[in-house]
């Protein structure tokens, strides 16, 4: 290659790369402009779009090409964007990302891209009011919070779910600047991205602009709720301590609660893992729910396509998982003695609930599956190993 040609060559992949740098600048006008104006929030294959930089937006459209094996162009979603603003839909999360693969797969059989949009989002044309939730975090642990972070950024502005409160067990001045610090800050999780005020006369926290409030109440069922403003609220337990149908049910009996939902495995409620067994449950007479453990939602949908695909006879569970805040940080008395080895720098054996949670969303696994997990010395993260026996014989491919 001559240097005429070097120099056009880099001239014109440069050229490539601005193009594509605008479009991702086009592309980000119109997900805040669906957010904001319609309560639509645009994900890629999965992939938080809000509030993510064109560098972000352009490296995700690489990673897309690996999820459908083949190229997704930043230019063909910044169009199908464009095209959603100038539809009335109803609030919903549309995945761009298999929109466009979509798009590439059946194009030709529409005459343009607005009337694919039509055909794939007529469900959603036309908008409807969008009744907002009330929430609550019972508890602002180390999963409220992140719980909340998430809440309040994909808030919106018809907020789907909209945090309204907080309970603790006790509050003061510094405590509460402690929490607002734990929340802007997370050692893992990195800093929020938004503002953070603390209002100590009120109790409150301003996130974002969202007023929470902060409530302290050792009853779960003695809150009114409806004090504060907040009605018809979807209150989720996080702390560990109400884990079975009667005492969750504390809640409901506060006034301006409708809806219960523990983060944790729970005794004698649904137990739901979303994609597998959330159409099992009647959501009009049931009030209770639990979303399961980490270990559970990673490994439901595996053991389903297994189990439906093949048939499981028995199988082990391995989970290689961080520390918690159970365990001792240097060597001292547990009641359970080898958590009470400091966790930055043993490997501590235990037990986990993962294998009998599971048959609580897949119920023909019941007496399938013995599980123990192994706490290692990272503060994030699981790793879950299948040992499993199927019922026939099957390839590696299938």
């Amino acid at each position: 290659m001559d240097l005429t040609q070097a120099t056009e060559t880099y001239s014109n992949e440069l050229e490539g790369f601005v193009s594509q740098q605008r479009a991702a600048v086009d592309l980000q006008h119109c997900i805040g402009k669906l957010l904001l104006d319609q309560s639509v929030e645009l994900v890629l294959f999965r992939n938080h779009l809000v509030n993510v930089n064109t560098s972000e937006i352009l490296r995700l459209h690489g990673y897309a090409a690996q999820v459908v094996g083949q190229p997704i162009s930043v230019f063909d979603s910044a169009e199908l964007a464009a095209l959603l603003c100038t539809m009335e839909l109803a609030p919903a999360k549309i995945d761009l990302g298999k929109l466009a693969a979509e798009w590439l797969a059946e194009g030709p059989n529409f005459a343009s891209k607005a009337a694919f949009l039509q055909d794939k989002l007529n469900h959603l044309e036309g908008g409807h009011p969008l009744e907002p939730r009330d929430v609550v975090l019972y508890g602002f642990g180390r999963i409220g919070r992140l719980c909340a972070r998430e809440l309040i950024r994909q808030a919106g502005k018809g907020q789907q779910l909209r945090l309204r409160a907080v309970v603790l067990r006790k509050i003061d001045d510094a405590s509460l600047k402690n929490r607002a610090d734990l929340l802007a800050n997370d050692s893992v999780h990195g800093e929020f991205g938004g503002s953070i005020e603390v209002d100590y006369a009120a109790r409150c926290i301003l996130v974002n602009g969202q007023r929470v409030q902060i409530i302290t109440a050792s009853d779960p069922a003695a809150i009114d709720y409806t004090a504060y403003g907040i009605e018809n609220a979807l209150v989720i337990d996080n702390t560990g301590v109400f884990r079975d149908r009667e005492a969750l049910s504390l809640h409901l009996q506060s006034k301006g609660v409708a809806k219960v939902l523990l983060t944790a495995p729970g005794k004698g409620v649904p137990n739901i893992v979303y994609g597998i067994n959330q159409g099992e449950v009647a959501v009009d007479s049931e009030d209770v729910y639990s979303a399961a453990s980490c270990t559970t939602n990673a490994i439901s949908p595996v053991l389903k396509v297994i189990e439906d695909g093949f048939g499981l006879e028995n199988g082990h569970i391995e989970t290689v998982h961080a520390y918690t805040n159970d365990q001792n940080l240097l060597d001292n008395m547990h009641k359970k003695h080898r958590r009470g080895r400091s966790a930055a720098v043993n490997m501590v054996i235990t037990e986990t609930g993962a294998g009998n949670a599971v048959t609580k969303v897949i119920p023909g696994l019941a007496g399938k599956l013995t599980a123990n997990a192994v706490r290692v010395p990272t503060p994030n993260g699981s790793l879950a190993i299948l040992h499993l026996s199927l019922k026939r014989e099957v390839t590696r491919d299938e």
